[in-house]
C-alpha cells in the first residue's frame, strides 16, 4: 500500500535536510533529491520495523503547510 507523506526539505550548512513531519523522521543528503530518496528511504525502513504502537503513537494528523506576513525591522 502506498500512502504519500510530507516533505520538508531545507538548506543547511554544505548540504540539505528532509524531514517528515507526520511521523518525525529525517534525513539528509548532499543535493535535494539526496536528501529525498534518504527520507523515503528512511521512512520505508520506519514503517518496516516499528511497532503498530510506535507508528500510532507519532503519526498526526494532517499538516497544513502555509506562509505567514511578519514585520521585520
Amino acid at each position: 500500500m502506498l500512502k504519500h507523506f510530507t516533505a520538508i526539505i531545507e538548506k543547511e550548512d554544505d548540504g540539505y535536510v528532509a524531514l517528515c513531519p507526520e511521523v518525525d523522521v529525517a534525513s539528509q543528503g548532499d543535493t535535494i533529491e539526496e536528501a529525498k530518496a534518504n527520507l523515503q528511504e528512511a521512512l520505508e525502513l520506519f514503517f518496516e520495523t516499528a511497532s503498530e504502537k510506535e507508528i500510532a503513537s507519532r503519526l498526526t494528523g494532517d499538516v497544513y503547510v502555509t506562509h505567514v506576513e511578519v514585520a521585520v525591522g
